[in-house]
């Protein structure tokens, strides 16, 4: 590097390099520097200069004129400086392993931060590349080659800050409590003579600081479900993104009981017994203030009490149907099917295809104050006060049959049963829809028509199902491109369209998109989800198909004529629209014949 370089990046170096690249006119360039000199002062000794040329909101005098962002700044540092530039991610960083490098003080010291270490090397970020003078002792110390990577300032600045603290606080409460942990009531009992094996506080100041920590990591990395699960020598704390589960950390068994029994406290679950599953929930705020619910499951396994965490965030019940996913035409149908003042109406899919989702969103809609909106769940998702929930417990013979037995003496209007599991559940809902009430509920069956042959199966008689079924809704959910880095990929073979198409006079694109990557997306290719909906309408034809020996074939064929559009074509549609690719569409609709 150039000895008479500034040994710390200063405005006057950054704008030098704008000018001299013509990404900032020479003519704009003496405004422009007063305004991000004026922001530096006032941001404090603490501010980088990359940061304050952000906050001018400049744009690149260069063609597509992009607005220069601290990201795309730190990016072109890198390039000038011929380092490489690191996106760092939380979740593929090691903490606890990288803070036993140095000191939060001594990474603050030369914003620096440590990413990633393996026997032979050590990556480091910065933001001042001109900052040399730590490099020879780091290097000596760790015994490692050191490798040095360009960061965003702010990033280094908010993890250098987030990891020490975690780590720190993970390293007290083992440190204070014994490295290992007798396993009362596990299969595998491990007991080292010597050491103390008392457990850690579920009211510790660290571990109250740890999981703090890790439920706003969760709502800040848009995760729906936490997974704290016990192995031999660590626990592992997984998060589920997108529907895909992520490894984002191992702390110490004992740190991961005492993390799981604060949970359960704050749950208000019996933190004494770990020999049976239990189920919990929680609310909490974010840090922006909004309200979130956590869902707590436990179950016994070999080497502890596994926890998950199931994620409601309530904004999703206030989202439009199209907003979830449904094409116009399929919300306008969905809108007048659940607006018949009775009958059955059933959604369908396997377990997290978004069936509650669609089911809270729908009666948050319907529940006016002119109606009475009862709902018997097992266990009540997400509590909301335009309803009136009750929840089954099995501990006191109170069954799904037997809430809406209750509820038929509440003066409802609208029911909604989590699932229809047995026949006494679908007799009683088949009831209340017979005296007037509309019926929303649940089943597990691969599409729309297969819920006709498992009703069916569970002896209920054909002329009720006639009688008093209007409409099932079949559901899967797809990861979704992510809009920063999806690009054109090859054209789908005319094979693949056919078995997406189903024979609909869906055209086929000339160009489907593929998912490529990027740090936005975590290099998955793909960012949030959006669902496939398959909506039958039951029709006189398609009533009269509902026999005790209906057949499947028939009654799609039907619907389909009816105007269903099968989760496949759904698919094809979204594909079409560069929504999703071939790959999550087949995967998604795999169990479908």
């Amino acid at each position: 590097m150039n000895k008479a370089a500034p040994k710390t990046l200063d405005l006057q170096q950054v704008f030098g390099w704008l000018v001299g690249d013509g990404i900032l006119p020479q003519a704009e360039a003496r405004a422009a520097y007063q305004k991000a000199q004026s922001i530096l002062k006032n941001g404090g000794s603490g501010m980088h200069p990359l940061t304050a040329v952000a906050q001018s909101k400049l744009h690149s005098a260069l063609p597509p004129h992009k607005l220069l962002t601290l990201d795309w700044l730190s990016e072109w540092m890198a390039s000038k400086v011929k380092l490489p530039f690191f996106r760092i991610d939380p979740l593929k960083v090691d903490f606890a392993k990288v803070a036993d490098v140095m000191s939060a003080s001594y990474a603050a010291r030369f914003n620096i931060l440590p990413i990633e270490m393996n026997a032979a090397e050590l990556v480091v970020a910065t933001a001042e590349p001109f900052i040399s003078e730590w490099e020879a002792e780091i290097a000596k110390v760790t015994r490692r080659k050191l490798k040095l990577v360009i960061a965003n300032p702010l990033d280094i600045a908010q993890y250098t800050a987030q990891f020490f603290a975690l780590a720190k606080s993970i390293k007290d409460a083992n440190k204070a409590n014994g490295q290992e942990l007798a396993l009362r009531n596990n299969f595998e009992q491990l007991v080292e003579l010597g050491k103390n094996n008392k457990q850690v506080d579920a009211n510790d100041q660290h571990i109250i600081n740890i999981v703090d920590w890790l439920w706003q990591y969760a709502f800040d990395q848009r995760a729906s479900d936490i997974h704290l699960e016990p192995k031999r020598d660590m626990g592992a704390i997984r998060f589920r993104i997108d529907g895909i589960l992520h490894q984002v950390y191992q702390v110490p068994i004992v740190v991961m009981m005492a993390m799981t029994a604060r949970i359960k406290l704050l749950g208000r679950m019996d933190v004494i017994e770990k020999r049976r599953p239990q189920d919990g929930r929680i609310k909490t705020r974010t840090n922006g203030g909004q309200e979130i619910e956590l869902r707590l499951s436990t179950l016994p396994t070999a080497f502890g009490e596994k926890l998950v965490m199931r994620i409601f965030d309530p904004e999703v019940v206030v989202k439009t149907l199209p907003e979830l996913g449904f094409p116009p035409v399929e919300a306008k149908r969905w809108d007048e099917l659940t607006s018949r003042p009775h009958g059955i109406i059933l959604v369908t899919g396997p377990t997290g295809s978004g069936k509650t989702t669609t089911l809270y969103t729908t009666l948050k809609a319907l529940a006016t104050s002119q109606v009475n909106v009862c709902t018997v769940e097992d266990p009540i998702e997400m509590v909301e006060a335009s309803f009136n929930q009750m929840q089954v417990q099995h501990g006191i013979d109170l069954s799904f049959a037997d809430g809406v037995r209750a509820l038929m003496r509440q003066d409802p209007d609208i029911i909604m049963v989590g699932e229809i599991r047995d026949l006494e559940t679908a007799e009683m809902a088949i009831q209340a829809a017979l005296t007037g009430h509309l019926v929303l509920s649940t089943l597990h069956t691969n599409d729309a028509p297969s819920a006709v042959m498992r009703l069916l199966e569970l002896g209920v008689p054909h002329y009720l199902l006639e009688a008093t079924l209007a409409g099932i809704m079949a559901q899967r959910l797809v990861r979704t491109l992510c809009p920063s880095c999806k690009a054109p990929g090859a054209e789908l073979s005319d094979d693949t369209w056919q078995s997406l198409a189903e024979g609909g006079d869906i055209e086929k694109p000339k160009v489907a998109y593929r998912a490529v990557g990027c740090p936005e997306c975590r290099q998955t290719g793909y960012r949030g989800r959006t669902g496939l909906y398959e909506l039958l309408t039951v029709t006189q034809p398609f009533s009269q198909l509902m026999k005790k020996e209906a057949d499947l074939h028939a009654l799609r064929r039907q619907a389909m004529g009816d105007g269903m559009t099968p989760l496949r074509q759904a698919g094809a549609l979204k594909i079409a629209q560069g929504v999703t690719t071939a790959d999550e569409v087949l995967k998604a609709t795999s169990a479908i014949n």
